[in-house]
């Protein structure tokens, strides 16, 4: 019976190999593979019933709502610091004895504004790294919670040896023998 429940939620997931997923029968945007191993997993936790569970589900859909405000600030930013690029740019070019021809104020204004915009990204980035970072504790927990899941309701693996590679799997470790 969980195997047929497991069965059921890779059907109803129903993760392509192209990058696009289908949930409730309709199409959603194309996702990372990072992003279809976390939807992934925070389906196969649903059948956990602890409270543990839920507080998960909402620190994951935290960090992913916080991570994608920080995508949209870089991007911000970014076309910030262009738009600064391209004034300065045009001094340049445009304006014959540059620095002298261009009001002071102007200049400055647009220095600053370009690299302090620079400096945000940097920041952004920054905290960009911290959020992918604290999902992938996440992501952890919910592997840890899914395995527990799994023995629970199928018992624990067994250790079965694969034959081309010489490689024993055994309770979701890898061990590499040589192969003679």
């Amino acid at each position: 019976m969980a195997k047929n429940r497991l069965m059921a939620l890779a059907f109803a997931l129903n993760i392509r190999k192209n990058g696009q997923a289908w949930h409730d029968g309709a199409a959603s945007t194309m996702m990372s593979d990072h992003q279809r191993h976390t939807e992934f997993l925070r389906h196969c936790i649903r059948y956990d019933e602890s409270a543990r569970r839920q507080e998960l589900m909402e620190e994951i859909v935290r960090i992913q709502r916080d991570a994608r405000c920080v995508r949209r600030a870089v991007w911000l930013m970014a076309m910030l610091a262009a738009l600064a690029v391209i004034g300065l740019g045009y001094g340049v070019i445009l304006v014959s004895n540059f620095p002298n021809n261009f009001p002071q104020f102007i200049l400055n204004t647009f220095s600053v504004l370009a690299v302090s915009w620079l400096v945000c990204i940097l920041a952004f980035a920054g905290l960009g790294m911290v959020y992918r970072w604290k999902l992938d504790r996440r992501r952890e927990e919910c592997r840890q919670i899914v395995t527990k899941l799994l023995e629970s309701r199928l018992g624990k693996p067994a250790t079965t040896p694969l034959r081309d590679t010489g490689t024993i799997v055994s309770a979701g470790r890898m061990h590499v023998t040589s192969a003679n």
